[in-house]
This record gives structure tokens, C-alpha cells and sequence, in this order.
């Protein structure tokens, strides 16, 4: 088999979304002929750990680790956290709104820790790299960002042995949806922008998950970017399904900032509620994952605390029993300008669950591509309160006829080992010497 270095920040224990699409690339390349290598770090700072995933990696997997050093023990003591408390990245306060010390952490963190606080693992990494692939060479190269200090470490080892190599970026850089939000100096935003277009350039290949953001990634480079979307693992999903809850239950998985707080959907439960007799003694709305005060706070608003069920992390092998038994699965998009790319990697398995998906996002966007293409549900602009109240007024008929069924359209072509498929096609085509 030819052989693949993955350099990759999330691996297990690491837990959440940003590992999943390394670990399932490394479980099934070897079905196309390739032996994956994965470089990660030796001590990295996991804001979330789920120690069930260990079961993917596959048999006599090499894992090669290097010690990293990051600064989040000094942001702790700045902003007065505990020791032993994580620290996550995007903007989400889940008990309070930022403090004076937060807000300043913030400027701090885009505006020294460029491109993020993995920068002080870059040249050790290339240094150590580009010493190891001598003695133990490999064919191809693929970085996996965010963080964007792994794509980096490619060019690094690229520029020193010219080993072909694929930046695949599962967000933007600079037009990630926080990127306003740093605060940055024009000196600082220079730097995020200088480093972005040399990758962009000196990679071989550029992937992206999205239609739209490989447009944009196409308009910052000039070149052609191949999209390979995320997916599903459909091992994750063989076992006996039980039936759905018995309440009329909406279930949101993963990470809730105020980005995808949709105020108009509570309220449109709450009025409904209100309105039709027993629907809040039947509803039922979980959130699992970190989710910010502010949408509590909203349901609190619309009477519907009642209502709630908080589960702050759930193991990634029990989350997809709880997608299958959802009678509704809640997809909220980044009320931001870079939301018409934005296809969270829960969409995936929200379609193998095949239980009705509720969004709220923009009707055109890439993530409603998917929804509509696949027969799966529906979905309702961010301002669009009707629209919302008319659609959950449906799915309560349907629910208490007992027709919550979706389509059975084909979703093959969005299972991880279909998207890894197309990954080493890419690497067939750099290294067809």
C-alpha cells in the first residue's frame, strides 16, 4: 500500500465534531489501497473527551505523537477559571455573559496566537517531521484544519521534501463565523490573510466540505478546490432501533452559541403552546452539548422551562441511539455571513437516523441542499416566524397520527467511507507518477 501522513490536532480521546472526520478517513483508507499514518499531538488540550471512540481507530494503526505546548493553563488563571476546566473554542458563556477578562483573552487570542493557540507546535513539528519521513517516508501528505496550525506544519514539510499534499479545510480561515468576533489589528488580520493564501497556494490540493465555500476558497486561490463533504459512519448505526420517544421530542446535538440561537423558533413554541391544548405537556426539547445562557434564558421567556431536558456531553455510540428514537431532530445554522456553506457534520447523521429534520437557516443554503435532495425535512429562514410555527404545527399532527415517517431516498454517497473513497482518489491522482 502506498502510505498517507494525516497531520491532525483532534484525535482520540478527543471527543465532538472536529474528530470525527480524521478518525473515519483513517478507519476506512486502507479499503483504497492507502495505510494511514496519523502525526498528532502528545499532550493536547481536548475541550471535550469521549474515550468511546478508541473503537475506530483500526488494528495497528501508527500513531505518531509530539509533545505540543499551548497557553490555555494561563488563560484559565487570567479570566480566573478552574485548573482543571476546559476551554472551548468558538464564543458560548453557559452561565454568564463574558467578563471584562474574557472580552480582553479574546483580542489576545487573535491577535497573538496567530493563526491559533497551536502556533508554538508548528516548528517543532516541521523540524521533527521532516527528520522522521526521512527514515520512514510516505507518498502523500494530508492537513486537516481548523486549527490551521496543522496546514502550517504540511507546508513546512512540503517546502523541506516536497511530498505531495492536500490542505482539507473543514472550516473557512478567514471567513470562519467568529472571525469578526477577534477583534483583530489590521496587522493581525494581514497575517491570518498572508498565511491563508500561501496554503491555499502551495498545497497541491485544496479540499473543502461545502459547495459554497469552495467557491470562496476558489476565489481567494485562483485554483480549483474539490469538495468532500462530511458524512455518516454507517457502522455507527447497526444495531436494533427502537421506537421513538413517547413525547413529541426535538432533539439539537452539539455545540449552541448565540450565532445559532433562533429566538423566533422558541417563540413559535411557546405561542403554540399556548394555543393548542396539551401540546406542552407533551413537548419535550433536549439540548445535548454545550449550550449558551442565552437560549434559556429565551425559553424561560416563552414559558416553555418546563419543557427542557440539559445533557452538557453524551458519548458519541449513545448519541446515535438518541438520534434514531428523536421524533424531531433540530438542525440551527450560524446566523452569519459565511451560513450558506455551513453544513454541520450532525446533518449526516441526522439523515441515517431517518428522523424528520426541522432547520433553521437560509432556504438556498448548502445544508438545505442536502435537506431537500434527501427528502429528509424542512427548513425555515431565520426570520421566517410563520414559517416555523406552521411547520411545528404540522409535525405535532403528524406525530399524534403517529406519520412522523421521512423519505427513504438513497444517502450512500454520505457515509464516511464513500467520502473517504473520493479522499484517496485525490491522493490516486497527486501520486500517479
Amino acid at each position: 500500500m502506498k502510505k498517507v501522513l494525516l497531520i491532525i490536532y483532534y484525535w482520540p480521546p478527543s471527543g465532538g465534531a472536529g474528530v470525527q472526520r480524521c478518525l473515519k478517513m483513517v478507519k476506512y483508507l486502507r479499503d483504497f489501497g492507502w495505510e494511514p499514518i496519523v502525526y498528532t499531538a502528545e499532550n493536547a488540550h481536548y475541550p471535550i473527551l469521549d474515550e468511546s471512540l478508541f473503537k475506530d481507530i483500526p488494528e495497528g494503526q501508527v500513531v505518531v505523537k509530539h509533545p505540543i505546548w499551548e497557553p490555555y493553563n494561563l488563560y484559565k488563571r487570567f479570566i480566573g477559571q478552574k485548573k482543571g476546566a476546559r476551554v472551548y473554542s468558538g464564543f458560548l458563556s453557559e452561565n454568564k455573559k463574558p467578563s471584562i477578562t474574557q472580552r480582553l483573552s479574546v483580542w489576545i487570542r487573535g491577535n497573538f496566537f496567530i493563526p491559533d493557540a497551536r502556533k508554538f507546535w508548528i516548528k517543532p513539528s516541521v523540524a521533527f517531521l521532516s527528520n522522521y519521513l526521512k527514515e520512514n517516508p510516505v507518498d502523500a501528505i494530508i492537513s486537516s484544519g481548523p486549527p490551521h496550525s496543522t496546514h502550517l506544519i504540511a507546508r513546512g514539510v512540503k517546502r523541506a521534501l516536497n511530498i505531495p499534499w492536500i490542505a482539507d479545510f473543514r472550516d473557512p480561515w478567514t471567513n470562519i463565523d467568529f472571525y469578526d468576533q477577534l477583534n483583530l489589528t489590521k496587522w493581525a488580520d494581514n497575517q491570518h490573510k498572508r498565511m491563508e493564501k500561501s496554503v491555499l497556494k502551495e498545497a497541491d490540493q485544496v479540499v473543502t466540505v461545502s459547495w459554497s465555500w469552495q467557491k470562496e476558497f476558489e476565489a481567494l486561490s485562483g485554483r480549483k478546490v474539490q469538495v468532500i463533504t462530511n458524512g455518516f459512519d454507517h457502522a455507527d448505526f447497526e444495531f436494533e432501533r427502537e421506537a421513538p420517544d413517547s413525547s413529541f421530542s426535538f432533539n439539537h446535538i452539539g455545540y449552541l452559541n448565540t450565532d445559532r440561537n433562533p429566538e423566533h423558533l422558541w417563540r413559535a413554541f411557546g405561542e403554540l403552546c399556548e394555543e393548542i391544548p396539551g401540546m406542552k405537556r407533551q413537548l419535550s426539547l433536549r439540548f445535548i452539548g454545550k449550550t449558551d445562557f442565552l437560549t434559556f434564558q429565551q425559553l424561560e421567556q416563552y414559558g416553555l422551562s418546563d419543557c427542557i431536558e440539559k445533557v452538557d456531553y453524551m458519548p458519541h455510540k449513545k448519541v446515535v441511539k438518541t438520534l434514531v428514537q428523536s421524533q424531531i431532530l433540530l438542525l440551527l445554522l450560524n446566523n452569519t455571513p459565511n451560513v450558506m456553506g455551513v453544513i454541520p457534520g450532525k446533518i449526516f447523521e441526522y439523515l441515517a437516523a431517518r428522523r424528520p429534520i426541522l432547520a433553521i437557516g437560509p432556504e438556498n443554503g448548502d445544508s438545505a441542499r442536502i435537506i431537500q435532495e434527501t427528502g429528509r425535512g424542512t427548513v425555515c429562514d431565520f426570520e421566517d416566524f410563520g414559517k416555523m410555527k406552521r411547520e411545528i404545527f404540522k409535525l405535532y399532527q403528524r406525530f399524534k397520527k403517529g406519520k412522523l415517517e421521512v423519505s427513504e431516498a438513497d444517502i450512500v454517497k454520505y457515509t464516511r467511507r464513500s467520502a473517504t473513497g473520493q479522499m484517496a482518489g485525490v491522493l490516486d491522482r497527486l501520486t500517479d507518477f
